[in-house]
């Protein structure tokens, strides 16, 4: 009996001298939750970029609809439709890469862009098509510039991607304009002619009217 019960002793010790142990590795073992890895923050160049780009597009909707409603001829017609459905799937994506960014987007056209989208509200017949390719012309080109100086200063992956997509959009956009202004008789204003970016065709329009490069398809 006496051996008994020294066995129960040496075994209580023994519990007793582990439970330190155990507790010490409890409260020494890593979480199993990662810490959580910040996204990259959205660069001022990338900031500006996406919310006039976002501009860029609402101005285009806006006057695309006008050449749809209030176009002679029909190439200008068909251009303002055009320009809508490309300019409307360019700022889905703008505005993924915005909210990704948690980046807040301007709900409105600049001043400059609303004195335009009043002056093609308030002209009609011939004056409407002169004024609106030419308006266009501008309009693209300040855009074409406005990609470019994202292709080449930003660092923001998705938002560089944004431009890179937006890149042939735009430069198909005024080529099919400077098309439509020769046929039309419409002369080109100075200052819109814009190297395309590197790896976009210029493809120069033709005199019957009829752009040499297709648009691309906005995937």
């Amino acid at each position: 009996m006496l051996v008994v019960k020294r066995l129960g002793v040496l075994v209580s010790m023994v519990v007793l001298g582990l439970a330190p142990a155990g507790a010490a590795y409890s409260a020494a073992a890593p979480s199993a939750t990662p810490s959580a890895t910040p996204s990259t923050a959205l660069s001022a160049q990338d900031r500006q970029f996406l919310q006039s780009m976002h501009q860029v597009n609402l101005a285009e909707i806006a006057t695309g609809n006008l050449a749809k409603q209030k176009g002679t001829s029909q190439e200008v017609k068909d251009l303002g439709g055009r320009f809508v459905t490309d300019h409307t799937q360019l700022d889905q994506k703008v505005q993924s890469v915005a909210s990704s960014g948690a980046l807040t987007l301007p709900n409105k056209v600049t001043s400059e862009q609303q004195a335009v989208i009043n002056q093609l509200q308030n002209v009609n017949g011939a004056d409407f098509d002169t004024q609106w390719i030419t308006a266009q012309l501008t309009a693209h080109t300040q855009a074409m510039q406005l990609v470019q100086a994202e292709l080449t200063q930003g660092s923001d992956p998705s938002a560089k991607q944004v431009a890179q997509q937006a890149a042939p959009v735009l430069q198909a956009h005024h080529n099919a304009l400077v098309a439509a202004a020769q046929s039309l008789g419409v002369p080109i204003p100075g200052g819109t002619t814009v190297a395309p970016s590197p790896g976009v065709s210029s493809g120069s329009p033709t005199r019957s009217g009829t752009p040499v490069t297709p648009g691309p398809t906005i995937s």
